[in-house]
């Protein structure tokens, strides 16, 4: 069995892997959907939600164990209260 990665790691590694790698494909035809990043192999999946973009890397990678989600065009996944960053300013 894998040894788990810190969350700051892993989310270190998600990051760098959607930003490296995934960012130009999925912006902005992809705009709120979820990417969900296995950060040991760099596979991924997206879909409307998270459970949605989990199944689809679950079906890529079903050994995945640390997996970084995140919202297209959202710094966050999740947000209480408050207003998106983008449409700050």
């Amino acid at each position: 069995m894998t040894a788990r990665r810190s969350a700051e790691e892993t989310a270190r590694l998600g990051d760098s892997i959607y930003e490296r790698d995934i960012r130009e494909r999925v912006e902005p035809k992809h705009d709120g959907e979820v990417v969900a990043i296995d950060v040991a192999s760099g596979r991924w999946a997206i879909g409307e939600n998270v459970i949605a973009a989990r199944d689809l890397l679950r079906k890529q990678q079903p050994t995945a164990v640390d997996v970084w989600l995140l919202r297209v065009g959202d710094r966050a996944l999740h947000r209480f209260g408050g207003r998106s960053l983008r449409s700050a300013g």
